[in-house]
């Protein structure tokens, strides 16, 4: 059994660059896979490995400068979710594109996932998944307004193109796992929104500790790592993952002639070139030699 460990922090670390290579040696000895991402302005990621190899690294990441209070939120899986290890070095480790967004200076208040529903359902509350489209499209929050952003890049253009519909409302956000509100919710409230919330520890949060009876949840959460999705207590979906386009597709869409495992589904058959194909195929090929020869190094496409 694999142990998975979702898990953000923002911080300022002096020299986030130094960090990479002893954190993914740590990683690497401790049989730790996923992706871990490094900025100035902190550190998030999943990652995922036996129960005792992902506790030296937590440990490890908690005693880096400012990260004592570490939060994460944890899964279990009997496959591997993560094919290898990567630390990647960023300028932002969830991408806004706002230079003046700092949630270390303040965010919006959080709400627990048990006192959600109250919040969401009030009248002078408008909800906004803060999540990219094709996350939406598997599941949401009753009630929950798409922005339809393919990036969290998109969202402040969206909100200064809507932002005179919610005039004299609540705020409410949410998305997977926090991050992107800590960011969001600075944003709003630099932007003069007054009453700003977001969901404490995110969808995965909600849907671990809330009961499917008394859910305001529609549908599955999508997740980024091969579980692809899950649903409430955090069981996995039965989503699984176009390596075309990485978007979620069921089990139904695989017999679609648009279909090629590794190659392109039916939501991205037309958005990708011959020659993009071409490439695809060949590293599908690539992939089903690594399995033969028994790389481990290489995911599954």
């Amino acid at each position: 059994m694999y142990t998975i460990a979702a898990l953000y922090h923002f911080t300022r670390f002096p020299d986030h660059v130094a960090l990479r290579e002893p954190l993914l040696d740590l990683c690497r000895a401790q049989s730790v896979t996923g992706t871990l991402l490094l900025a100035q302005e902190g550190i998030n990621g999943t990652i995922a490995g036996p129960r005792a190899g992902i506790d030296v690294v937590l440990t490890y990441i908690r005693a880096l400068p400012g990260c004592a209070d570490l939060e994460w939120k944890e899964a279990t899986s009997d496959h591997p979710p993560f094919g290898k290890m990567k630390v990647r070095l960023k300028k932002e480790i969830v991408t806004m594109g706002q230079p003046d967004v700092d949630p270390r200076a303040r965010v919006g208040n959080y709400v627990e996932p048990k006192d959600w529903n109250d919040l969401i359902r009030s009248d002078d509350v408008v909800l906004i998944d803060t999540r990219n489209d094709y996350e939406v499209a598997i599941g949401t929050f009753e009630g929950a307004i798409d922005p339809e952003t393919a990036s969290f890049r998109d969202f402040p253009a969206w909100w200064e193109e809507n932002k005179d519909r919610f005039h004299n409302k609540r705020v409410a956000m949410f998305c997977t796992g926090g991050i992107r509100c800590e960011k969001s919710t600075n944003y709003l409230l630099g932007q003069g929104v007054e009453d700003v919330y977001h969901l404490k520890g995110g969808i995965l949060r909600y849907l671990e500790e809330m009961p499917a009876e008394d859910s305001s949840w529609q549908g599955d959460c999508f997740v980024f790592d091969n579980r692809v999705s899950v649903g409430h207590g955090l069981v996995e979906g039965p989503h699984k993952l176009c390596h075309g386009c990485r978007r979620p597709i069921l089990p139904e869409d695989v017999k679609r002639p648009e279909y090629e495992h590794g190659v392109s589904c039916h939501r991205c058959i037309d958005e990708t070139s011959d020659a993009d194909k071409k490439r695809f195929r060949e590293r599908q090929k690539q992939i089903l030699l690594a399995r033969k020869r028994g790389d481990t190094h290489f995911r599954q496409g």
